[in-house]
This record gives structure tokens, C-alpha cells and sequence, in this order.
């Protein structure tokens, strides 16, 4: 259940001037407040930052955010509220929001003004090298914002990632008990014997031919599909409407639907599936940390321009595998993407591939983990030339 947010407590012991003022716009879907909110948790938490979150729709954030939690070191705030304060030493405009003017001019009047620093989109494709950290000079202000492009490399800014994400996962796949408590309080009776899938995409008519694979799997199979638009789709597919708690069993299929779960409770499904379908930015990057097989259902974009995106991302991905494997997983991907189904026996092909799927997403992790991670980054970038 979502619950109402308004600003944060901290905001009563907050410092006069933090050191990151962090602006984010909801657009769609809750990916841009979702990695919003990872970042400033990562800046405090792992790097002792004093962080204000400016948000457009407080209440976006109650959808990720558990409730009652509060971050002493982040505080949100609305964005109405940014223009007579303070900037931070450092600011971040998300995604390119467009910063209020009036703050602008407030960081203008700063001596020496703040590291005003423009966080872009995701992206594999190779340009990206290229540009991170680039300069760019704003004519109405004087001021220079720079680029910060996250990505999948040593010369971008890398991923969004908590300092001890990969020892808090294992340590909670070692902990039996604990994956039965959280996993009950989430309405989830996890059968050990079955394949776990989980489902959290934006309509595709390959769901169609995924629950009828499923469904004729040698092995009993759970899909987790948490509320959202795949879950309507399937519901839809399915002949009846699904809310959280409902149950439909398809052959070997049993599909679960579950509530919309905040950020540290999706973590944890990811964590338990042998393969999850992830869609946007945030769930893309939890599903590669989780070192499970992914399936992304990337953001769709005008002219097919997140083709291209797809492709430079399964470029890198794949990686490693065999080809014929690799071969079928881009296919997959293209399929999934795509408007047409992704045919039933390509389903089962990749049922087949998930054993050297799920070793190669092992190794994945641990490359990608080698990289300092995004918020570490940042905190570099802003440090002060010797």
C-alpha cells in the first residue's frame, strides 16, 4: 500500500547550506523519482552527504519509498519551495529537468557558485564516453554545467549501486529464515521445487505467448507479477482482472500478482527469481546487481531510437557467451521490444539457456561491481581541483 509523502523530518536538523541539492521531475512510470531517490539514499548513506531532494509530485515518492522510513541526511522537499534557498555546493539537475531560473540566478550569485552537474539517462551506446563530463557554458547565467553520463564503462560514470549491495544480497540468499519472513510479509508462498520468474514490464503482446509457454513447461513455474501495466495485460489475457493476493494456475504456470512494492522490497524479489523481466532505468540496473537473467523492456521512443539503445546495451551484455546463445538472447530482446509476439518456441529455448544465463549474469555483477559506482562518482567529479 502507498502512502502520502510530504517533506522529510530531517528537514528539521538538515544544515543551512547541504551539500547536494538534487532536482527531479516525475515524467512517467516512477523512473525518474526512482533513481532519484537511490542517488540521494547512496550520497547519504554511503558518503555522508547532506542532501535536498526537490520533487515535483511528493507523492510519487510513496509508491518506492517504504512507508514511515525516513533518511536522516536526504531531505525532500517540493519544488515549489527551491527558489529562496540557499544552493548546495553541488547541484544536480536530473534528466534535464530545466532548473528554476530563480535558482539558477541564486547559484550565480554564489562565490565561488555551485558544481552544477546535468545527470543523463542511462545509455551503453559508445558516444557516451565521449561526453561524460563534458562542459557546457549557460549563456543567461555565466555559469558551466557539466554532463554526467551513467553507463557501463571505465569512462562514464557508471552505476547506481549502494556500497554493500553485493554483500547485503548474499547475505540475505544465505539466510533462509530471513527470505521466509520478508517473502511471506509480501504475500509471496514461494514452492522451492517451481522455476521463479518475476514480470514488471509496460505491455507487451509477448506476454501472451509467455504465459502459454509457461504453461507447458516441463517444470512447475511462478511468476511474481507485481501491480502495473504488465499485470493489467496479463489480466486481460487471462479473461479476469488481477489485484494483489489473486492466484491463476495455467498448466505448470501459477501467476502470482502481487502489490506495488518500494525499492528495497523489489530488490529482494529479483534477488529470489531464476530470471526476472525488468522494464525503464532503476529495475534495469536492481535486475543486473541481483546476478539473475534479465529480460529488458526498455522505454519505448520515438523513431525506434531505443533500438538502438537496446542493441548497445546487449552488445556489452552479452559478452561472453557462446554465440548461439547469445545469438537467441538478442532475439529475445528484439521480440520482446518489438510489436509482434515473441513466438512460443523461442520461450522455450531460453527455459533452456537460463543454467549459462544464470552463470554469465554471475560473472556480469562482479565485472560491473570492479567500477566505482555512480554516487561515488559524483563525489569525485565534485571535489576541487589540487
Amino acid at each position: 500500500m502507498s502512502h502520502p509523502v510530504t517533506q522529510d523530518s530531517s528537514r528539521k536538523s538538515s544544515p543551512a547550506r547541504p551539500d547536494a541539492d538534487l532536482f527531479c521531475r516525475v515524467i512517467d512510470n516512477f523512473g525518474d523519482i526512482g533513481v532519484c531517490w537511490r542517488l540521494a539514499r547512496c550520497l547519504a548513506r554511503d558518503h555522508g552527504w547532506h542532501v535536498r531532494l526537490w520533487v515535483d509530485v511528493l507523492d510519487a515518492l510513496a509508491h518506492i519509498k517504504p512507508h514511515g522510513a525516513s533518511e536522516p541526511r536526504v531531505e525532500v522537499r517540493p519544488w515549489s519551495d527551491a527558489t529562496p534557498c540557499l544552493p548546495a555546493s553541488c547541484v544536480i539537475e536530473a534528466f534535464a529537468c530545466d532548473l528554476p531560473p530563480a535558482f539558477v540566478m541564486a547559484m550565480a550569485a554564489q562565490h565561488p557558485p555551485p558544481r552544477w552537474i546535468n545527470l543523463e539517462y542511462l545509455s551503453a551506446e559508445a558516444w557516451v564516453e565521449g561526453c561524460h563530463g563534458r562542459p557546457s557554458h549557460d549563456a543567461a547565467s555565466g555559469l558551466t554545467k557539466h554532463f554526467f553520463f551513467p553507463g557501463f564503462t571505465a569512462r562514464t560514470g557508471g552505476l547506481l549501486r549502494e556500497r554493500d549491495l553485493p554483500a547485503q544480497r548474499d547475505a540475505w540468499l544465505a539466510d533462509a529464515a530471513g527470505q521466509q519472513r520478508d517473502l511471506a510479509r509480501l504475500g509471496m508462498a514461494v514452492d522451492i521445487g517451481a522455476l521463479q520468474l518475476s514480470l514488471f514490464g509496460y505491455e507487451s503482446p509477448s506476454i501472451a505467448t509467455l504465459i502459454d509457454a509457461l504453461a507447458a513447461h516441463a517444470q512447475p513455474v511462478q511468476l511474481w507479477v507485481p501491480e502495473g501495466r504488465s499485470l493489467s495485460m496479463a489480466g486481460g489475457l487471462l479473461g479476469r482482472p488481477l489485484r494483489a493476493g489473486d492466484v491463476v494456475q495455467r498448466g505448470a504456470l501459477a501467476l502470482h500478482a502481487l502489490a506495488f512494492m518500494d525499492q528495497d522490497d523489489y530488490d529482494r524479489l529479483l534477488w529470489q527469481c531464476d530470471m526476472n523481466i525488468v522494464r525503464g532505468e532503476d529495475s534495469f540496473v536492481r535486475a543486473q546487481w541481483a546476478a539473475r537473467p534479465m529480460l529488458w523492456h526498455i522505454y519505448p521512443q520515438e523513431e525506434d531510437a531505443h533500438l538502438t539503445k537496446l542493441d548497445a546495451f546487449l552488445d556489452r551484455h552479452a559478452e561472453g557467451l557462446p554465440e548461439e546463445v547469445a545469438t537467441r538472447l538478442r532475439a529475445l530482446h528484439r521480440g520482446w521490444n518489438s510489436t509482434t509476439a515473441v513466438p512460443v518456441d523461442d520461450w522455450h529455448a531460453l527455459l533452456g539457456d537460463l543454467p549459462r544465463l544464470a552463470s554469465h549474469a554471475r560473472q556480469r555483477a562482479v565485472t560491473l561491481g570492479a567500477q566505482d559506482d555512480l554516487a561515488t562518482q559524483l563525489v569525485m567529479f565534485n571535489q576541487p581541483p589540487i
